[in-house]
């Protein structure tokens, strides 16, 4: 398990500036809260594993390093920056590229471009057909944010606050929004999103921001939580989740914060929940399915942030972030299960082992097929249940 000695926690508060952990590492040890044990039910659905393959390590202290997917193939990139596509229908290698970076977060994907950032606060650019390098940009800080790209723009949030606005074509810089970093932030940032020509992106201290894709001028900010407390510790409410638009609103979440709902247009908060988020949450018309910094995964409806249900039997397992499967929810543990729970009432359905690693990259679903990561490198693609 993973875990922060008190020590260190101490350290970091008197140094007066840096960055913690994610704050899965708090939990554990002797120390700290134990985790839920798993208990048996009676499984109602049997997903089927379609295939499972090695990528290459990753590490629960990068979790946004992911499996990327486009139309007929998938990417990934490990810890030593071995840059992978791959069949979506088998697992099959197409290709692979030695890059020799230390990759912290991606790939990106998009408009024929595939984006790793590093720990050493690059940003990469290689073809997304043949995995050829195409540019690299020396940025001010570290990148643990998935970069996005739109329109020629590559859109790219460093660990220092800094979101940057590249040209897609060389990686020249076109725009700079600084916002800087509180005393005290989580290991970690809030990936961009782009939505039509606006860019939005969760920041340290409890902040949303829209800014201009072309320009990178802010349209318009808003807190999805305001810091409050005596103690840096204590006004440490980071948006690390990335935001999650869907028909026009746009969801954030702030580690011992809130959950939030606010127009994707004016910035207006439409409603607020008190929860601690740090994971990516999914979202469907139906419902909003968030796992929770305690490991209680809930079913918010999207219109009012009102509970439809939660799940506590989870509780301290280090969740990963929800992925939404028609009539179920899914979502993986510090043990590398993948763990199933009826969309309708929150019931659990069914359980996988994945790998015997945590999963702490986000699940991605399309055509009906669950896509999984684990941080040993298990790749594993999973049908939707089929009913018994």
């Amino acid at each position: 398990m993973w875990r922060l000695p008190f020590l260190l926690l101490s350290v970091a508060l008197l140094a007066g500036c840096g960055t913690m952990a994610d704050p899965r590492e708090w939990f554990g040890g002797d120390a700290g809260p134990e985790p839920a044990e798993l208990k048996s039910f009676e499984a109602t659905v049997r997903p089927e594993r379609l295939w499972s393959v090695n990528v290459g390590d990753g590490s629960p202290r990068f979790n946004r390093l992911v499996a990327a997917v486009g139309d007929e193939r998938l990417y990934t990139v490990d810890l030593e920056g071995v840059l992978q596509a791959r069949s979506r229908e088998s697992g099959a290698l197409v290709w692979k590229v030695e890059t020799r970076l230390p990759a912290s977060a991606g790939p990106g994907l998009g408009e024929g471009l595939l984006l790793v950032g590093t720990a050493e606060g690059e940003v990469a650019a290689f073809d997304s057909e043949k995995g050829e390098a195409r540019w690299r940009r020396q940025l001010s800080g570290q990148v643990l944010s998935v970069p996005a790209v739109s329109q020629g723009v590559v859109v790219v949030h460093t660990e220092d606050g800094r979101i940057y606005g590249l040209d897609a074509e060389n990686g020249e810089q076109l725009w700079l929004y600084n916002q800087g970093t509180p005393v005290l932030t989580l290991h970690g940032a809030s990936s961009p999103v782009i939505s039509g020509g606006t860019v939005f992106c969760g920041l340290a201290g409890g902040k949303l921001v829209a800014l201009s894709l072309e320009t990178g001028a802010l349209e318009w900010e808003g807190h999805v939580t305001v810091p409050a407390g005596g103690s840096e510790l204590e006004r440490m409410v980071d948006v690390d989740a990335d935001p999650l638009v869907y028909s026009g609103t746009v969801y954030a979440a702030a580690y011992q914060g809130h959950v939030a709902a606010v127009g994707e247009g004016s910035g207006k908060v439409f409603w607020k929940r008190k929860l601690s988020v740090y994971n990516n949450m999914a979202v469907n018309w139906q419902q909003l399915a968030i796992s929770d910094a305690n490991g209680w995964l809930w079913s918010l409806d999207p219109d009012s942030g009102a509970a439809r249900w939660r799940v506590k039997d989870l509780e301290y397992r280090q969740l990963s972030p929800p992925a939404l499967l028609g009539d179920y929810v899914a979502v993986g543990d510090f043990e590398g299960y993948l763990h199933w729970f009826s969309a309708g009432d929150g019931a659990p359905a069914a359980r996988v082992k994945i790998s015997g690693s945590p999963i702490v990259a986000p699940p991605v679903v399309v055509d009906e097929v669950l896509y999984v990561l684990a941080t040993d490198g298990t790749l594993a693609a999973l049908r939707l249940p089929v009913r018994e």
